[in-house]
Order: C-alpha cells, then structure tokens, then sequence
C-alpha cells in the first residue's frame, strides 16, 4: 500500500490510509472551535470537514481567530 503525503501549516506528513480533515485535525489535537481550514488554498467550510479525504500534495492551513480590542 502506498502512502499519501500532505501538508500541514507547512510541514510534510505521510499517512498509509484515508483520513479525512476532522480526523487529522483530532490526531494533531486541534479541538479549539476557534480557527478556520484553508485546504488547497481554499476556506474549508467547518460542516465539510468529515467528508473531506486527504489525497496526496493537499495543503492544509490551520488559521486561529486571535480577538482583542
């Protein structure tokens, strides 16, 4: 079985089986409901994230809401 490589907020990751965007955002611990995907260089819709599949040289931008005032 071949793998697959990814990239995420810049680094290179390999995976061996499908996984989709809400299950690599729960490997990589990112529970915080405070960010937005953007996933080959388009915003990722948050209702989409268990449908989407990784494929190989797919780009994955975690972007974090930082409030202030």
């Amino acid at each position: 079985m071949l793998g697959k490589n990814f990239f995420l907020n810049g680094h290179e990751f390999f995976i061996f089986e499908d996984r989709t965007i809400s299950e690599i955002l729960y490997y990589f611990n990112y529970q915080n409901c405070l960010f937005v995907i953007e996933y080959n260089n388009l915003i990722c819709d948050r209702n989409e994230w268990p449908h989407i599949k990784i494929n190989s040289k797919d780009k994955i931008e975690i972007i974090t809401i930082v409030g202030g005032g």
